[in-house]
């Protein structure tokens, strides 16, 4: 689990705390040059990113009064939040290399291929996902390895990728919030105080009602999304793997022993660089790969010569180093987010935001900004999760709501939207991932919407809304599955 410890409103001394004034101009600095930059010059998101972070030293330098050594100290706390996530990015990047050369993820299309129709693969995606990340506990887990097949798949069922990946991103998510082995799951319970199945169980009406309204979407998209696979199409994807990698059961022990791993509860990124070396052995042994080109595939990515264009770019991969454009995009952002934590910009932000809290309603929606603001601007879904987890409890302590209220609304609206960010840690991995940007995938991204929307319903109409002087009420309601819980403010 990250360890940090974000700067609080009431820890820094009045006379270093900045104004809401003063924090909204780096704010505002950053939104511009990223607008300029990426809107306006066609950049990638790196120099805009590198604009911001010159902007805000200066800022914070010469007119909040920082020493360099204090900002410093900023990026290598915002670097130590992420390191996680930059080493599982390039773990990721290598392991589908290795996979595609090791024939899993051929072997995956092949068969899938055989199991799919256009009709019902996109509700099928979602609830596949849903499944695997759920039991692996890990979004990133399962669309990094099932995920990148299924994208094959769909392509070659003629469904286009954005929609696949939206339905992969739906199902990764709801499963990873249901999970008991997430990250971001036990780490929204611990920075709330909340039991971990007290959690858990608070999210589970909202995630599955935001999950059952999504595959139903997909449902509908699938029936328009696709026409008629033209005539041997299917076949000659089929020919043209068989042709270049041999398809069997055995294929598939990478896969196997990943998610076995991650099912015994070894975290991610061990699990994910036993399956690339797993990639690795099963291309030498199965495929016959050399022991040099192997792992000269695994640093440099794979480009085969199926014979057909479409498998080809299907199963092009950059590995290890294709990782480096997206990890410095992570390492801009999550600098730029460690130095507006120092300077006290995110912790005034937050106190002013739940100055605006005066009921139940007002109290869930300022969460849920706070945790999409913190996406934003500290570009780690961690961040959404700590930073108002952190900062809002002693507001439902006043409001008499028990925590598990505040650890559902920052994964509700935290985790679910990191990958609606194009610069934050969510985005960046699943766009470099799944080979889909993240403004094309958006729209059909349906879970991600719908339960930041949900969770804002809870908090207008009191539903699932669990107030301190009725949790034993609540509990044994849950057990019974009957009776009405009493709301905040009701006799």
């Amino acid at each position: 689990m990250v360890e940090f410890e974000p700067r609080l409103f009431e820890d820094i001394d009045p006379a270093e705390r900045p104004s809401l004034a003063a924090a909204l101009v780096p704010i505002a600095g950053m939104i511009v040059f990223l607008s300029v930059g990426i809107v306006g010059f066609g950049l990638d998101p790196q120099f805009p990113l590198f604009w911001g972070i010159a902007f805000t030293g200066l800022f914070a330098r010469y007119h909040l009064g920082l020493s360099w050594s204090d900002l410093y100290e900023g990026i290598s706390d915002g670097l130590l939040m992420g390191m996680k996530v930059i080493l599982i990015m390039f773990t990721v990047y290598t392991l589908i290399a290795t996979w595609i050369q090791a024939g899993t993820i051929p072997g995956l299309m092949y068969y899938g291929l055989e199991l799919f129709t256009p009709k019902v693969f996109l509700p099928v995606t979602a609830v596949l996902s849903a499944v695997i990340a759920f039991a692996v506990g890990s979004s990133w887990t399962a669309a990094g390895t099932l995920g990148v097949a299924l994208i094959g798949i769909g392509s070659g069922l003629g469904i286009p990728a954005p929609m696949t990946a939206g339905a992969i991103l739906s199902g990764t998510y709801t499963g990873d919030k249901q999970s008991p082995l997430s990250d971001t799951t036990n780490l929204a319970a611990a920075v709330t105080n909340t039991d971990l199945y007290e959690h858990i169980n608070a999210m589970r009406a909202g995630t599955l009602t935001a999950f059952a309204i999504s595959v139903v979407l997909y449902a509908f998209l699938g029936l328009n999304a696709a026409g008629n696979i033209p005539v041997g199409r299917v076949e000659a994807i089929q020919s043209a793997i068989q042709s270049t990698y041999v398809v069997s059961p055995i294929v598939f022990l990478p896969l196997v022993l990943t998610f076995g791993l991650a099912l015994y509860g070894i975290p991610a990124l061990p699990a994910l660089g036993t399956g690339v070396f797993a990639g690795v052995g099963t291309s030498i042994l199965v495929q016959g790969t050399g022991f040099g080109a192997a792992w000269s595939g695994a640093q440099s990515g794979t480009a085969p010569e199926t014979g057909m264009e479409l498998v080809n770019g299907l199963l092009q991969s950059s590995g290890l180093i294709g990782g480096a454009w997206i990890v410095t995009i992570a390492i801009a952002a999550l600098s730029l987010g460690g130095m507006l934590d120092r300077t006290g910009v995110l912790a005034v932000l937050a106190h002013h935001l739940g100055r605006l809290c005066h009921n139940v309603a007002s109290l869930t929606g300022v969460t849920a900004l706070s945790a999409i603001s913190m996406n934003i601007l500290a570009a780690e879904q961690y961040a959404s999760i700590v930073v108002p987890g952190m900062t809002l409890g002693n507001l439902y302590e006043e409001q008499g709501l028990k925590t598990k209220n505040l650890s559902r609304a920052i994964e509700a609206s935290g985790t679910t939207t990191s990958a609606l960010i194009p610069w934050s840690s969510g985005g960046l991995f699943m766009a470099g991932t799944l080979g889909v940007p993240t403004l094309e995938y958006a729209p059909y991204y349906f879970f991600g919407f719908l339960s930041p929307l949900i969770l804002l319903f809870m908090g207008l109409t009191g539903w699932q809304i669990v107030s301190k002087d009725c949790s034993e009420t609540a509990e044994s309601t849950s057990r019974t599955g009957g009776a009405k819980q009493t709301m905040p403010g009701e006799d």
